[in-house]
């Protein structure tokens, strides 16, 4: 019986609805258009009705002979009342949900030619635009179908302003058009109208970040208050945090995301990237797994674990996830260099290399017309492999690959420079080491460096970089002003390690000791195991002849940490040799001589050695080697005065060893 009676119950239900909302429209029509005929609007209530029917049968069934049958209705209602704009938007809004989407616009255009101020019709185009948007590829056509989804929410903001959804949703279409001012606008708008709606709150806040203002974007969500924020709202104060590099606080609000909902795996992925951020690998991990139960088809989970575990050193788990990872996402770059990283890690080089050529190949473009993200990529590929090959002390190779990091410009080109001039330096190639360092240290390769200034946080890089730079050149002012940028933008423990290390090293090429010593210090109270720290104050003092079993003891530790450092054994001889153990001396600076032979500086503390014990022509020999190595080094990195002191002392051992030949004679 119910299925009998349901198709005239459906008609009597349309055509009262049909009846309430058309015949207002036709009236106020009456008196603008003159119809070809005489409305006749029982006629028009039977069709829509059926059409209507129809419409319900085509949601229920999916069949298309349906949705004909319904498009016909509507065409018969339309004739029987023309004034109609409640049936023509009908059939437009039908031709839309059936796939005819040209007969929706031409339906939908027509509506807005005879009332511009057509609410539904706007809504519709709108709509319509906005699915076309996400079909549509990259390009002129995508821009095309922009610009007419943002005419059509114009429209609608002018006839209905205070409708918040309508002003979000043309901010975020003025965002997408990268015309930010405008988006911030209506997003302000529509957080005036509803100053509670986190979502009005959020995506301005979204967008602040987007902009770098990260002050302002802290600024917007804190005016909601703690009893009224969301998990959404945490989630968006976390993000906020990350960006200012505030880690923890970013870690407590992605916390409290969760504790308001648990399944929030946006939330719990923020919080394992800050846990990460803040050094807490294990904690991190936790929570990475957690979202690999819950989605065990999410590549990037897999690749945050590698991470972990490769840092960690289990090369194996690091391999076994990227292999997860893969099977999701057979297209990726980034798995296969994660995979190239553990591989060199393992000292599996032939096999990082294969993987990192087949990166380089796969990216290549006949044309060289890379977006910057493509020259990016090409640059980190390059870099490592070219590393790779320097550790298999293939230079050439690793200096060609380096090279090809300098045709991608900007940090790509600085980086690339560094690396060929740290591969000469390691090869001892003292005079091209010299003409790489003069061609990349020319005001416009500084001037390329500071073009990569921003005004936001990421420019600590960038200041590093400069002071770096400015400390091989000896521009002592201008290291010193950079470090100082650089560690006003440091928030993390380890930037601002770094940044003191950075300094005290500046103080020292210096002979600022005292400054010096007070920057390796600030490392060491963060950081007390930090071996490169214990090895530079270590050495420092005891060249000095300053609290020498205080050096000692440092520099012992920086040799436990690293026994096979070559530095650090030459540091420990000379400390010895200062409190008078010659022969501990001896035994640990020969070391250090079959490891970094080629140092000068190894040599000429061998030469002080042996003329302390009396064996001069050993000692002439080895400061002849010192001013020999130092005549190849880069003359930026040469300190005359330290080599005018051996010269000084080899002429001194060479007429006292003449005037012994001329006695024994």
């Amino acid at each position: 019986m119910k299925s009998i009676y349901r198709p005239f119950f459906l008609m009597l239900v349309a055509a009262t609805a049909f009846a309430q909302q058309a015949a207002p429209v036709s009236d106020a029509k009456s008196a603008t258009q003159t119809p070809a005929h005489k409305p006749d609007r029982a006629a028009a209530y039977y069709h829509y009705a059926m059409a209507h029917m129809y419409e319900e049968q085509v949601a229920m069934y999916g069949r298309s002979e349906l949705a004909n049958k319904a498009i016909e209705e509507y065409r018969q209602a339309i004739d029987a009342d023309p004034t109609s704009e409640y049936l023509t938007s009908g059939l437009a809004e039908l031709y839309a949900k059936t796939g005819r989407i040209k007969d929706a616009v031409v339906e939908a255009q027509d509506i807005l030619k005879r009332d511009p101020n057509n609410l539904e019709a706007h809504k519709l185009l709108g709509r319509i635009y906005l699915r076309s948007l996400g079909d549509v590829q990259a390009g002129s056509g995508s821009q095309n179908m922009l610009k007419l989804a943002i005419e059509q929410y114009e429209q609608m903001v002018k006839i209905e302003p205070d409708n918040v959804d309508n002003h979000l949703l043309l901010g975020r279409l003025y965002r997408l058009n990268n015309d930010l001012q405008k988006a911030e606008n209506e997003f302000k708008i529509a957080v005036k109208m509803q100053p509670d709606s986190e979502e009005a709150v959020t995506t301005l806040a979204y967008l602040y970040n987007e902009e770098g203002d990260t002050n302002r974007a802290a600024q917007v969500l804190a005016s909601i208050p703690d009893a009224a924020r969301s998990a959404k709202l945490y989630s968006a104060l976390g993000y906020t945090y990350e960006q200012q590099k505030q880690y923890k606080n970013a870690i407590d609000s992605y916390k409290r995301a969760i504790e308001l909902d648990r399944d929030n795996l946006d939330a719990i992925r923020g919080l394992a990237q800050n846990l990460m951020n803040d050094g807490q690998t294990n904690a991190a991990l936790e929570q990475y797994k957690i979202i690999a139960d819950a989605n065990p088809e999410d590549a990037q989970t897999y690749l945050k674990m590698a991470e972990i575990y490769r840092k960690t050193g289990k090369f194996d788990l690091a391999l076994e996830n990227l292999k997860k990872a893969e099977s999701m996402v057979q297209d990726s770059i980034e798995v296969p260099y994660n995979i190239a990283a553990v591989y060199q890690a393992q000292g599996r080089y032939d096999e990082a290399i294969q993987v990192l050529q087949n990166l380089l190949k796969k990216t290549e473009k006949a044309d060289n017309s890379y977006t910057q993200g493509e020259k990016n990529n090409r640059a980190v590929f390059s870099e490592r492999l070219g590393t790779i090959y320097r550790e298999n002390n293939n230079n050439q190779l690793a200096i060609d690959t380096f090279r090809k990091m300098l045709a991608l410009g900007d940090e790509n080109a600085v980086r690339g420079y560094q690396q060929i001039i740290d591969t000469y330096r390691e090869a001892k190639q003292w005079q091209q080491a010299t003409d790489a360092a003069r061609e990349a240290s020319q005001d416009e390769g500084l001037q390329q460096v500071k073009a990569l200034l921003t005004g936001k946080p990421d420019d600590r890089e960038v200041y590093i970089t400069l002071a770096q730079m400015y400390s091989r050149l000896r521009r002592w002012p201008e290291a010193e002003e950079a470090v100082d940028k650089a560690e006003q933008l440091s928030t993390k423990a380890d930037d601002k390690k770094d940044v003191y290390f950075l300094r005290g090293s500046i103080y020292e090429r210096q002979k600022k000791y005292e400054q010096a010593e007070e920057m390796f210090r600030k490392v060491l109270v963060g950081d007390p195991q930090n071996a490169n720290v214990l090895n530079y104050l270590g050495y420092m003092l005891a060249d000095r002849g300053m609290r020498l079993d205080e050096a000692l003891n440092m520099i012992k530790k920086a040799v436990d940490l690293d026994p096979a450092n070559g530095a650090y054994l030459d540091s420990l001889g000379w400390a010895y040799y200062k409190l008078g153990k010659y022969d501990l001396a001896e035994d640990t600076l020969m070391k250090a001589s079959q490891r970094i032979g080629t140092d000068p500086t190894v040599q000429d503390h061998l030469g002080d050695l042996y003329q302390k014990t009396g064996r001069l022509k050993l000692a002439a020999a080895h400061w002849e080697r010192a001013l020999l190595e130092w005549n190849k080094t880069v003359a930026a990195e040469v300190d005359q005065n330290d080599v005018a002191r051996v010269q000084k002392k080899l002429e001194s051992a060479k007429m006292k060893l003449a005037r012994e030949d001329s006695q024994n004679k």
